[in-house]
């Protein structure tokens, strides 16, 4: 059974909330009582995930390419129409990209892993930092991955980005560490989502083969500690990278 956490009137923003880990995320939230605004590129998948899961809270889809930052203030301005304000935010949105070594890594996909896995969570919180600063309550939780702090062979692109979320969280829960504004990270090993199909099977079975639990993690057991970080009890960790590596790394 999962713990209980205390969300209620709360309201939220889930990055690529439509599936996979996000989704997982989307639905935490809603049970511990948050509302949600599932933040998606795919407007008709979102809605569709919308529609599967209404019937625990309020949750509203919203059409965004958060590697836009004109598309993340409208979708901003739309959620704080709809909810009237924002108290948490997840960064989860991201692609694996090509596996390759470095030197042969076609640039022009460098480029969009970097968009999506990072300019888009330095977006978000650029537009979405200024509400919580103004009501001194916010916790923003980015989706940062254990690729991030060991580097993956054939996936530099991937664990380059990453390894500047774990950065990025860093330095503004520094910035916003004399508000009640909590900034944290998760790096959790690799889980069987869609983004297995970016993945030669090569790779995935190099990602198995690290993870000492002998398995991948569970959407579900991301979105549990999302959901604390996520929550008012989560008062005093900020600037932190919260390990979901089942082993692989012990820092």
């Amino acid at each position: 059974m999962a713990n209980t956490i205390d969300l209620g009137g709360r309201n939220a923003v889930v990055t690529g909330g439509a599936q996979g880990i996000g989704r997982a995320i989307v639905e935490r939230l809603l049970d511990s009582g948050a509302a949600v605004a599932i933040w998606d590129r795919d407007l008709a998948l979102a809605e569709k995930t919308a529609a599967a899961v209404r019937g625990r809270r309020r949750v509203e889809a919203v059409a965004v390419d958060v590697t836009r930052l004109d598309e993340v203030e409208r979708a901003r301005d739309a959620t704080v129409r709809a909810f009237g304000r924002v108290d948490i935010l997840v960064n989860n949105a991201g692609i694996a990209g090509p596996n390759a070594k470095t030197w042969e890594y076609d640039p022009a996909a460098w480029s969009e892993v970097m968009k999506v896995n990072l300019d888009s969570q330095f977006y978000c919180c650029r537009a979405i930092v200024p509400l919580m600063i103004a009501q001194n309550y916010g916790r923003i939780v980015n989706v940062a991955s254990i690729a991030g702090k060991e580097g993956n062979p054939n996936a530099a692109a991937y664990s380059a980005s990453k390894a500047g979320v774990i950065a990025l969280t860093k330095s503004l829960g520094k910035e916003l560490a004399s508000h009640d504004i909590a900034v944290n990270c998760v790096t959790p090993a690799a889980a069987r989502t869609a983004l297995f199909d970016q993945m030669s099977q090569e790779h995935i079975g190099y990602m198995l083969s690290k993870i000492p639990r002998g398995r991948f993690v569970e959407v579900d057991e991301i979105a549990a500690m999302v959901a604390f970080c996520a929550s008012a009890e989560c008062s005093f960790t900020t600037g932190s990278v919260i390990d979901i590596s089942g082993g692989r790394a012990t820092y």
